[in-house]
């Protein structure tokens, strides 16, 4: 199949890879230049403006940062450059607002399909994708998901993908500040790293998704490829999901807090592992104040 792949991030470069590995014909574009070099010399083609890259293509695909980038692609030039039969897949993390909002402005060839997993799982075609949608658009993108992935759950609505998204990266998110907070407990009392890892390394009470990130927030280490900035936002979405719902979440409230003061203390580039530097720092780790 023909298709675009708009935003050159990590997770969309890997995507757009992996698509190219299933034998599509993939077209990219990025809003800043000077990331898209490695995929095009893998064979795809370089798009010069949203208009160029989604003409005449089978199915358009979206993994951008945020509701604002999203809204800006969206509803501006491919509303208006789009082909009436041409699918358009948000596989972006946002807002389960504005998920509502493309599938009723571009009615039922709109997809959600945002992803659990990184950029490595992407490439490896291990990542899970959550599908949400018209059962007839999705079973047209069967031969693009099945070059994605074998790991798919399917919701009825792109709402719910995007809420099973969020529900899915606020549990990550609070267990690597758990873990934080357990090598704070440890080290308070005297325990070494080597000892903690000893002691937490393989324990099964570490959850399997939270092992590739063991190291990182043992060491403050800030590789990765999930910002805390994005980590932020990803908390303050599930918070309003709750909120719309007049549910409190006070234990979110503290994860939101901790990796926006993360983000505004200088590791605002830093992998979501890095919040693990507010606990050598105590005081920049307090709660806050009311909601």
């Amino acid at each position: 199949m023909d298709i675009a792949v708009l935003g050159m991030g990590r997770m969309g470069r890997a995507l757009a890879g992996r698509l190219l590995e299933g034998g599509h014909r993939v077209t990219v574009w990025n809003r800043s230049t000077g990331k898209t070099g490695e995929i095009v010399s893998a064979g795809a083609r370089q798009a010069q403006s949203v208009t160029d890259a989604v003409d005449r293509v089978d199915v358009v695909v979206t993994m951008l940062a945020d509701d604002a980038a999203v809204r800006a692609v969206a509803f501006g030039e491919l509303r208006s450059s789009i082909g009436g039969e041409t699918i358009f897949v948000d596989c972006s993390t946002v807002s389960r607002k504005l998920s509502g909002e493309l599938a009723e402005v571009f009615s039922a060839r709109f997809l959600a399909m945002p992803v659990v997993g990184g950029p490595a799982a992407v490439s490896a075609g291990q990542a899970t994708f959550l599908v949400g949608g018209d059962a007839g658009v999705v079973d047209r993108l069967g031969p693009v998901i099945s070059s994605l992935t074998d790991n798919v759950r399917r919701y009825d609505t792109a709402p719910l993908a995007v809420t099973a998204k969020l529900a899915t990266n606020l549990l990550l998110l609070s267990e690597v500040v758990a873990l934080a907070e357990s090598f704070a407990v440890g080290r308070s009392g005297g325990l070494r790293d080597d000892q903690l890892r000893d002691l937490l390394g393989t324990s099964p009470l570490v959850a399997l998704g939270l092992r590739n990130r063991f190291e990182g927030v043992l060491t403050g280490s800030p590789d990765g490829w999930w910002t805390t900035v994005l980590g932020a936002k990803d908390a303050g979405l599930a918070l309003d999901i709750a909120r719309d719902a007049d549910l409190e979440l006070p234990a979110a409230a503290v994860v939101r807090h901790l990796y926006d003061t993360a983000a505004s203390s200088g590791l605002e580039d830093a992998d979501i592992a890095a919040v693990t530097d507010l606990y050598r720092s105590p005081s920049r780790t307090a709660a806050p104040q009311g909601r």
